[in-house]
């Protein structure tokens, strides 16, 4: 498959082959929302806390006699119909991560990339790189590019001056190839990619050839 490559100045300068298996794969919708579900959840902390009637200050003896005063028994002033009592049910510290296999994980961003580039949101660019690392001129550049949504900027490295550039433009994030991830691909409109990036990003996810029995050298099984 063949992909145009543009400058920062928004010209097509040449072009590139992708591979069909990474850019070009079928769109899978439930997977790509099952690897949304898991890194939303592994985003989450999980750290609040309320305290129950064991932890809150105060309570240690009965507020009134058992019996003789015509009112309801109680046996503490911190229990939760109290107020400033514990709380029921609250929530408390806990582990919010999902596991998923590393096989499902390249398949979900393979069709969520074959989905921005069959959708005309994933753009291709020689570099990402300025003269100066100048935040005007990256939106200008941007602008040049047709990105009028939020985008994410995907380097092939992590590259100090395009997030220099780049940082303080709202909806804009950087990356760079090694940590691309489903959450960055699916919570921006564009997707911009330089041709470095693009390289490194099919060697990350292009998947296992599977050899032949001849190839392997074994029998082929009935």
């Amino acid at each position: 498959m063949e992909v145009s490559v543009r400058n920062l100045a928004g010209e097509v300068v040449s072009t590139i082959d992708v591979l069909d298996s990474v850019f070009g794969a079928a769109i899978n919708a439930p997977l790509i929302y099952q690897a949304a579900v898991r890194y939303n959840a592994n985003q989450r902390q999980g750290t609040r806390d309320t305290k129950t009637r064991g932890e809150v200050v105060g309570g240690g003896a009965k507020p009134y006699r058992q019996k003789g005063t015509g009112r309801a028994r109680q046996g503490s002033i911190r229990a939760p119909h109290y107020r400033k009592g514990g709380v029921v049910f609250g929530p408390h510290p806990r582990d919010f991560s999902q596991r998923m296999p590393v096989k499902m994980r390249r398949a979900a961003l393979r069709s969520a990339l074959s989905g921005k580039l069959a959708d005309a949101e994933l753009l291709v660019v020689e570099d990402l790189t300025l003269a100066e690392p100048k935040t005007r001129l990256m939106v200008e550049a941007l602008q040049r590019l047709g990105v009028t949504r939020t985008a994410v900027l995907v380097t092939g490295e992590l590259d100090p001056l395009v997030i220099r550039s780049a940082r303080n433009i709202p909806g804009v994030d950087i990356t760079y190839a090694k940590v691309l991830n489903i959450g960055d691909v699916l919570k921006h409109r564009y997707v911009v990619m330089t041709v470095d990036a693009v390289r490194r990003v099919e060697d990350r996810l292009k998947p296992p050839e599977r050899l032949t029995a001849e190839e392997t050298g074994e029998e082929a099984v009935a």
